[in-house]
């Protein structure tokens, strides 16, 4: 049986939360390595609306795609907003990466029934990969 990290490996539609353009920061490094893989990423931030001529997004609810997994990369506060979009979405995955979660946040993960991942990186597990 496959774990909860190599069931969101497979999956191919993720939305990052938190990304952004300064390409030293994990936002972008994540949104574009992510690419770099194949895999589908729609980047999600309020404050953008394009990164190398992709359309950025406002929220989660904006994204027209079923998402398959959210990639947290946003403090505990935001994410714990996130979550309810996430939820009404229809999106069963969150990777949570390193400073995007604390207690209340994966309490709450856990209440609305998604299936997450802490204490890990995508960004790095990427990279092992290559």
């Amino acid at each position: 049986m496959k774990n909860i990290k190599e069931t969101m490996l497979d999956k191919k539609k993720w939305a990052v939360v938190g990304v952004t353009d300064n390409k030293d920061r994990y936002g972008y490094k994540i949104w574009k390595k992510l690419k770099e893989h194949e895999y589908i990423a729609y980047g999600v931030n309020p404050r953008l609306d394009e990164l190398e001529r992709e359309k950025i997004y406002s929220c989660v609810a904006d994204i027209e795609d079923d998402i398959d997994v959210l990639n947290m990369v946003v403090g505990p506060k935001i994410a714990m907003g996130v979550l309810d979009e996430a939820k009404q979405a229809g999106i069963k995955h969150i990777f949570f990466q390193p400073g995007s979660y604390d207690d209340e946040v994966v309490e709450k993960t856990k209440k609305l029934g998604l299936e997450y991942l802490v204490g890990d990186c995508i960004h790095a597990t990427l990279r092992e990969m290559e």
